[in-house]
């Protein structure tokens, strides 16, 4: 069946089957860096490294991430049964914060389901769901999971961070090695609180 002539419904369904969970994307994250590797089309030095950066985080955000009591309260008590679809790559900086905390949200309750692709392998799919005509990620589509129906999405970054990529685009028209240590920075103060928030406000 050619791609254009797919519904996006079948789009997801066949993305879907690609799905891992998250324990899933771990270990082929732990797996990769074994093996001096990464996902993507891209196999470059760099984004080698930046995948064993991001394990290092990812680790460090699934012992220490926490959600605050008053959101765990809300998310603890969401009452549908939704899929939390994530594209993502382990290259990816802003994933690397983000993935570990979606994941701290779905433990929370049954009735979310967490699955992830990688955007490479699934390229109709992540054209459905471009920012400002780019494949940016993360990106989480969630799903009706009785119908595939896309209910909304969140991402790439939480909301606070995305007002701050935008203020500095505008003053500085690109952003520069200094502003990412600046997010990065803001990631870690933050302690995902901000991805939760985000998160509860797309449950509803």
């Amino acid at each position: 069946m050619e791609t254009d002539t797919l519904t996006i419904k079948d789009i997801i369904s066949e993305s879907l089957k690609n799905s891992m969970t998250y324990a899933e994307y771990r270990n082929l994250v732990i797996k990769l860096v074994e093996e001096n590797s990464t996902t993507g089309n891209d196999k470059s030095e760099a984004m080698v490294n930046y995948t064993q950066l991001n394990d290092r985080r990812m680790r460090r955000w699934d012992k220490t991430g926490k959600v605050a009591e008053d959101l765990k309260t809300k998310i603890e008590n969401f009452d549908k049964k939704v899929t939390w679809l994530v594209i993502s790559e382990s290259w990816c900086g802003d994933a690397a914060h983000i993935m570990p905390i979606i994941n701290k949200a779905a433990e929370l309750n049954d009735n979310i389901d967490y699955k992830v692709v990688i955007r490479d392998e699934n390229e109709a799919l992540m054209n459905q769901f471009l920012t400002n005509d780019g494949k940016a990620i993360p990106k989480l589509i969630m799903l009706d999971s009785e119908t595939n129906e896309v209910l909304n999405t969140f991402g790439p970054r939480p909301i606070v961070a995305t007002n701050m990529v935008k203020a500095y685009k505008e003053e500085h028209g690109v952003i520069t090695p200094e502003f990412k240590e600046d997010l990065q920075r803001w990631y870690n103060k933050d302690k995902g609180q901000s991805i939760v928030e985000d998160l509860v406000k797309l449950l509803g």
